[in-house]
């Protein structure tokens, strides 16, 4: 198998339509979600968050489908803010790599969509709600996905509480069931659920959102091709010269002499290459 035939190595972290060269998706959703934010602050009685919320009739008026998306860029609160784009930035950078910056940003994109349309339909059946914004769905759903790729890492709250990722899992997915059958709240616990089945799925499924957008519709399409590729290896270092660097490494001192970040560049090599297989 050639170097760039290895499968964890097909990384798409190339420059975009609107994606910086070296900025990360999860910095550039934060940074967009953190600018609606601050513009909303300038206006009267938030009403950048109300235009963008899902509202629970959309279903009987189509032309404002376009709010399954928008709902998951607003935030009533400083606080609301805040806790999304934390959870965002803890889980969500681990995921975009091992996914890559494309995949990851139709992953986030579709569990907005998933998560706001279980709200709706949960609106118009159990729950007395009439609009729903906040990016907590996605989040969960991330965060799902996060711990499914790496069950048994040491998560501490505040430093102190130290558990395994799939323990806290089950307490954030009890706690919104929970939140479901009690409803003694304002939080969208289906939205939360619905984010977390489909991350759950999606990780299961081995789905690759790209595959099933034809080529001429994707972010590659819309930048210019140039005619000419000039590879510049002195300037980049991909995952595999690492890979292959720390297995001479074990070959020479053992895994013993290994370092914390060279485990974990190990471990997410093996990840991508068993997301490709799936």
């Amino acid at each position: 198998m050639g170097l760039y035939d290895r499968d964890y190595i097909r990384d798409d972290n190339q420059p975009g339509f609107f994606l910086g060269a070296q900025r990360s998706m999860v910095t550039t959703l934060i940074l967009i979600n953190v600018g609606v934010f601050v513009i909303d602050a300038f206006l009267e009685d938030h009403s950048l968050s109300d235009f963008l919320a899902v509202k629970r009739e959309v279903l009987r008026e189509p032309w404002n489908l376009w709010q399954l998306v928008t709902a998951g860029f607003a935030h009533g609160n400083f606080w609301h803010l805040f806790w999304n784009m934390f959870g965002l930035w803890m889980f969500g950078t681990d995921v975009e790599i091992v996914y890559g910056r494309k995949e990851f940003l139709r992953i986030y994109l579709t569990m907005i969509v998933v998560s706001s349309l279980v709200w709706v339909l949960a609106a118009n059946t159990v729950r007395e709600a009439s609009a729903m914004y906040g990016a907590s769905g996605a989040v969960v759903g991330v965060t799902v996905l996060y711990i499914l790729h790496y069950p048994n890492r040491q998560l501490c709250m505040w430093g102190i509480f130290c558990l395994p990722a799939w323990v806290w899992g089950t307490i954030f997915i009890a706690q919104d069931l929970f939140g479901v059958s009690h409803r003694g709240d304002n939080v969208a616990h289906e939205a939360h659920l619905a984010g977390a089945a489909f991350g759950a799925i999606y990780y299961y499924t081995g789905w690759n959102l790209g595959r099933w957008i034809p080529s001429r519709f994707s972010l590659g399409a819309l930048k210019p091709r140039p005619k000419l590729r000039v590879h510049q290896p002195d300037r980049e270092t991909t995952l595999s010269d690492q890979v292959d660097r720390i297995l001479e490494k074990i070959s020479r001192e053992g895994e013993a002499s290994l370092t914390a970040q060279e485990r974990r560049t190990l471990e997410d090599a093996s990840r991508r290459y068993q997301q490709r297989r799936r």
